[in-house]
């Protein structure tokens, strides 16, 4: 994809901050080498597809944990 035709965007503002931390952070956990320059086109898509789902995951659980911890009146 050329660059600046870019169509993924964080929805919340701020987010794409936090969301770039957890991809580093994802990627060190199941031990895929984060590229130094920022560009992730050079490593594999089964690599970058690893990252994608375990951020998935990780996003998942935590909404999960979120909904359980909160109570519902009416």
């Amino acid at each position: 994809m050329a660059q600046g035709s870019q169509s993924n965007r964080a929805l919340v503002r701020g987010a794409e901050q936090a969301l770039d931390q957890l991809k580093y952070e994802v990627a060190h956990e199941i031990g895929v080498n984060p590229p130094q320059d920022g560009y992730w086109g050079e490593l594999p898509a089964r690599q970058c597809g690893a990252v994608g789902g375990h951020m998935v995951r990780r996003m998942i659980e935590q909404a999960e944990q979120n909904l359980a911890g909160r109570t519902f009146t009416r």
